[in-house]
């Protein structure tokens, strides 16, 4: 294992309830830090007065700031990421047009479920052993699109994993635009709608 993932690695995982629960505190208060104070004044010590605990307590679970930090973008990728999955499960089967719509809608609607959130760890992602995450949710993502556009009810795709590669880096740059504030006014309103049409016309352009 390698010098960054080690420390990125926590010292336990929860294993009753007590502990489940010490770690989901731990997680809330370092979004809650994160988003009001950012990367630079996120430390242990703030992050542990914001849960209501000791340093000591938060040094149980996490050998430093990052892997709290890491443990936490895992989470909120893997949560993205298993909406999408359970879309694309549903999906199988449907007409290209439907698998459009639900996939967009279920990836904005668990990106942008907290847009503080999302725009906050963006900074973490790019910390050490943040695109180790980012690229292991990516490939899940990717596969789970693949793996539905391979059973359209309307479409063969030549390559279906080239196809969903490319429609989900289409619907990720229009969000990071957004995240990152670069959006005119008016975008978020129509983004949702903008990402159906581009991506079922998409679709069935490369079926």
């Amino acid at each position: 294992m390698s010098p960054v993932a080690t420390t990125l690695k926590p010292r336990k995982s929860p294993v009753q309830a007590r502990s489940t629960a010490t770690i989901d505190a731990l997680h809330v208060a370092a979004i809650q830090v994160l988003t009001r104070e950012g990367l630079g004044r996120c430390t242990t010590t703030r992050i542990a007065e914001r849960a209501g605990m000791s340093v000591g307590s938060l040094y149980q679970y996490y050998p430093n700031r990052d892997a709290l930090l890491a443990a936490v973008l895992e989470q909120h990728l893997d949560r993205i990421t298993s909406a999408v999955e359970r879309a694309c499960s549903a999906q199988r089967g449907e007409p290209v047009s439907r698998m459009a719509t639900a996939l967009v809608t279920a990836f904005l609607a668990e990106k942008l479920r907290d847009s503080r959130e999302s725009k906050a760890l963006y900074a973490v992602a790019e910390q050490r052993g943040g695109a180790r995450f980012v690229a292991r949710m990516y490939a899940r993502t990717v596969t789970a699109v693949a793996t539905m556009l391979a059973e359209a009810s309307d479409a063969r795709f030549e390559d279906p994993t080239m196809t969903a590669t490319i429609a989900l880096g289409a619907m990720v740059g229009p969000i990071r635009t957004l995240l990152e504030g670069h959006a005119p006014a008016g975008y978020e309103a129509c983004l949702k709608d903008q990402l159906i049409v581009l991506l079922t016309a998409f679709f069935q352009a490369t079926r």
